[in-house]
């Protein structure tokens, strides 16, 4: 029986990180993976990351003009128990919250 496992990021780099953690180390199949913003808008999540934060001199400030309109949504489908722990594990150690299981 297929279950979901699910978690939200506050960086769209911690959502991808976790993503390819999974698909990499533990072999998930992409298309058991679910990404969408957490509201109707585009988002890139709710904190400045990557791209949007200032590059060292004498380079660019920081932007202002990030899609931050609400946290990344992860979730996967999985059919086994012990899978389902090594994935809240990863999505913990990406800094995601794992939003429920079921």
């Amino acid at each position: 029986m297929n279950k979901s496992i699910s978690a939200s990021f506050k960086t769209r780099r911690d959502a991808d990180m976790a993503i390819e953690h999974l698909v990499q180390e533990f072999g998930v199949e992409r298309t058991d993976i679910f990404v969408s913003a957490e509201g109707a808008a585009n988002s890139a999540g709710t904190a400045i990351a990557g791209s949007d934060t200032e590059s060292p001199a004498p380079s660019s400030e920081a932007r202002e003009d990030g899609a931050h309109e609400g946290a990344i949504n992860v979730s996967v489908d999985v059919n086994d128990a012990a899978m389902m722990l090594r994935i809240a594990n990863v999505f913990e150690d990406f800094d995601g919250t794992v939003d429920g299981q079921g």
